[in-house]
Formats: C-alpha cells, sequence, structure tokens
C-alpha cells in the first residue's frame, strides 16, 4: 500500500514541481498503481537483450523501469513539456540506454526494436497497433481501454465483434492479462481499462489478398447487422463502385456461377467469420478496385 502511495506521490509531485495539468483529451491518464507497474514490466519477460518500444511515456513511470531491466528503451512523446520533465529525469537518474523522441508517434519512423510495452493514449490506440503490426517484433504488453481490448477479440456473434476483431485476426494472437481500474491513474478516466499481450501471427495472409480483405471488412462493418450483399451494396464506394446497379448485377452474376458466394453473402456481417469473409474477399478479388 505504501508503494502505491509513494507512486502517486511521487507522480502528483513531478506534476506540481513542473506546473503541468494532465489533459484527459489527449489520453495523459498516468499511472500510479505501483503493484500494476511491476505486472505490466513482469508480463514483458525483460533481459538486457530487449530493445523496448515504448509509445506516449509521459515523465516516465514505466520508462525508467523499464530502462533498468532492457537493453535500450525507444520513448516516444508528442507533448513537448512532458518531453523536457522525461529527459531532466533521465539525466538526473543517470539512465543513459533511453533513445528519446520528441514526435507523434503515428507518423514517426521507428528504430529497430523487438517488444514494445505501453500505457497507450487511447485515442491513437486503433492506428498505432496496426503500425506495430507493420513491423517484425516478438511481444507486445500494452494496456487500451477495456472496452477497445475486448473489440480486438471480439468473437463471432457477439457485441464486440467488429472490424477491429476481423482485421486483428490474421494479424496478431492477443490474449488479455489484466483489468486495472480507474483509481489506478491520476487524472482518473471513466472506464476501466485492461493490460493484453500482442504477438504478431507467424503465417502472414499475403499483402495482396490482405489489402482487398480489409477493404471488405471496411465495407461489410459499416452495415454489421445487415446480410453481406445489402451490407457491400450500401458500402459499394469502398470496394470500388459508384453504379448501385452495376454491383448488383456483377453480385447476381456471381451467386449464379457459384452457390458459395450465394450463401455467404445472405449471411449478416456480424455472423461471418473472418474465416468467411476471407473467402468472400478472394471470391470478389478481380471485380474490387
Amino acid at each position: 500500500m505504501t508503494e502505491k502511495i509513494s507512486l502517486a506521490k511521487e507522480t502528483k509531485q513531478i506534476l506540481q514541481e513542473n506546473g503541468i495539468i494532465l489533459n484527459k483529451n489527449l489520453g495523459q491518464n498516468y499511472l500510479i498503481d505501483d503493484f500494476k507497474r511491476k505486472k505490466i514490466i513482469e508480463y514483458a519477460k525483460l533481459t538486457k537483450e530487449d530493445t523496448v518500444l515504448e509509445i506516449g511515456p509521459g515523465i516516465g513511470t514505466l520508462t525508467i523501469e523499464l530502462a533498468k531491466k532492457a537493453g535500450k528503451v525507444i520513448a516516444i512523446e508528442q507533448d513537448t513539456a512532458i518531453f523536457n520533465i522525461l529527459k531532466k529525469r533521465l539525466e538526473k537518474e543517470k539512465i543513459d540506454n533511453v533513445n528519446l523522441i520528441n514526435g507523434d508517434a503515428v507518423k514517426v519512423d521507428f528504430p529497430e526494436f523487438n517488444k514494445i510495452v505501453s500505457n497507450l493514449p487511447y485515442q491513437i490506440s486503433s492506428p498505432i497497433s496496426f503500425k506495430f503490426l507493420k513491423h517484425d517484433f516478438d511481444l507486445a504488453i500494452l494496456m487500451y481501454q477495456k472496452e477497445f481490448a475486448d473489440r480486438m477479440n471480439g468473437k463471432v456473434g457477439t457485441k464486440q465483434y467488429s472490424r477491429l476483431s476481423a482485421m486483428l485476426y490474421f494479424k496478431a494472437n492477443i490474449k488479455f492479462l489484466t483489468k486495472v481500474s480507474p483509481e489506478s491513474f491520476i487524472p482518473s478516466p471513466k472506464v476501466d481499462s485492461s493490460v493484453v499481450e500482442l504477438k504478431p501471427k507467424e503465417n502472414q495472409i499475403a499483402d495482396d489478398d490482405f489489402k482487398i480483405y480489409s477493404k471488405v471488412v471496411k465495407a461489410l462493418f459499416q452495415h454489421r447487422n445487415k446480410k453481406a450483399r445489402n451490407a457491400l451494396i450500401d458500402s459499394r464506394h469502398i470496394i470500388g463502385f459508384k453504379d448501385k446497379k452495376e454491383l448488383k448485377s456483377i453480385l447476381n452474376n456471381l451467386e449464379d456461377e457459384n452457390p458459395r458466394i450465394k450463401e455467404l453473402l445472405l449471411e449478416r456481417t456480424i455472423n461471418l467469420s473472418p474465416e468467411s469473409i476471407m473467402e468472400l474477399s478472394i471470391l470478389l478479388k478481380e471485380h474490387i478496385n
């Protein structure tokens, strides 16, 4: 209990000394629960052979502890004032294995890394997660808003099954690790958070096939409760069609030629597994722009 108060006091003191008021809208919710901090770092199984990427390090709550266990830490902080505070803290603690970058993590090029450990700014959860998956790495331990984490691993037919679930399905294995309550942060968010483990899948889908799949998934999940046929027609611009009649005609012809296409198109989006959506994507491939 003392340690938790200690981290909370330390965080508040650093912020007060530097005149920093955290902005919830920018996802500036700082972890003040030392038990959860230790658990997050344990999950990463760090050694001196590891180079860790951290997004949104803030004042270094995780960064400093990561630096003690890893060979190198790459920390990317967008807020210049917070960046300068962390820079001074690292200098004061004589920590020299952190590559601190002041920039927007969604836009900057990542140096090489093999693990990721981050309490992510929640408003960039989706773009940053897909950016991670363009890189080759061993393991990521990431904190997300609980609702987002639930959708990452949403099961077919459930409320959590979403475009995000379908997109991540072929890219990564996702494992829930622990829930984190609002009281574990300052300022306290209005929602629970989840820590998840994310590991890239070894047998990745070919880029061309995944590109088509991405378009079909996006079109379908604009209308998740509609039959796939109607969802595609209503979101035809996403798959390269302006003319409703043209797409209807193509789908009619394909259904006549292939009973399996008809079967898939009659199913509601929410009940189509990622494998079924991939199958549909491949069957429609030559007609999608």
